[in-house]
């Protein structure tokens, strides 16, 4: 096949400018790439959470090399849903990046303007988030709930619900009453699964996950990354009981519950030991 023509193309140094015309050309209706080309918001939007993810996974792994690709993934949905944006006439990169820019300036007048910077990150954060409660006003969206992104993980979304319904003062002050709302919770989901009735039982699952991640918020805790390092631990514990069968030449499907629980106390045991997570 002859090679494109097009200098910016094959301009390593193009940088940004060389990425905006390589999506303009994927997207030709004529010349581009056909799967390209069938693309909407809605096709492009599962591939950037995915990406999103992969840029976290290779954060938490210190994979410093992995990350740099990741970025550039995340960068192109960027640019992608721009460029589509742009065909409909919506805004094009060049908007996003000013709105990004202005959005930065507006937000730290301690950098960028004439307020104090002898402030705690608690107070900066404060401010952070009247500028937000401004800007929501300024677009119209007057419910303390208003814009909290439908397309958030839930988990992540339960958390902001929560802390916006706080703001306006719908909280528990404690941690114990939100205890006390899990063992109440506890015990309808109980019933529910007494009842036999699958959507009563669907309900009070959800309810409980939501209180788990309203404690979490009281207790200062990420519930994505308090679940992402279970995950992780029973992961490793799992594969420390597949080991020890494989020495015996065996698999899981060839031990029964006991056992593999037995060799999971050993491994959490053997953590322990080495002073490692728990």
């Amino acid at each position: 096949m002859a090679r494109d023509d097009d200098p910016l193309i094959h301009d390593p140094d193009g940088g940004l400018a060389r990425l905006r015309h390589i999506m303009a050309r994927l997207r030709d209706p004529d010349t581009g790439c056909p799967w390209d080309i069938e693309q909407s918001f809605a096709t492009i939007a599962p591939h950037t959470i995915e990406e999103a993810y992969e840029v976290a996974d290779a954060i938490e792994r210190a994979d410093w090399a992995g990350l740099e690709g990741e970025l550039g993934d995340l960068l192109l949905q960027v640019v992608y849903h721009s460029r589509m944006a742009e065909e409909a006439g919506h805004f094009d990169l060049d908007a996003v990046i000013r709105a990004v820019s202005d959005k930065l300036v507006a937000r730290h007048p301690h950098v960028f303007g004439s307020e104090s910077r002898d402030k705690t990150a608690a107070q900066q954060i404060a401010d952070w988030e009247t500028a937000k409660a401004a800007e929501r006003r300024a677009r119209a969206a007057h419910g303390a709930l208003d814009d909290v992104a439908l397309g958030l993980p839930a988990l992540m979304r339960a958390v902001k619900l929560q802390k916006r319904a706080a703001r306006v003062g719908f909280d528990w002050p404690h941690p114990d009453q939100v205890l006390e709302k899990l063992a109440e919770e506890l015990g309808e989901l109980t019933g529910a699964r007494d009842s036999a009735s699958p959507a009563d039982t669907f309900e009070e699952f959800g309810d409980i996950l939501f209180v788990m991640a309203n404690l979490a918020r009281h207790l200062h805790i990420d519930p994505e990354d308090a679940l992402r390092a279970a995950n992780a631990k029973f992961t490793r514990r799992f594969r420390a009981i597949e080991a020890a069968l494989a020495a015996q030449g065996r698999r899981p499907e060839d031990s029964d519950l006991d056992e593999m629980d037995a060799l999971w106390d050993a491994a959490k045991r053997a953590e322990r030991a080495g002073e490692g997570p728990d």
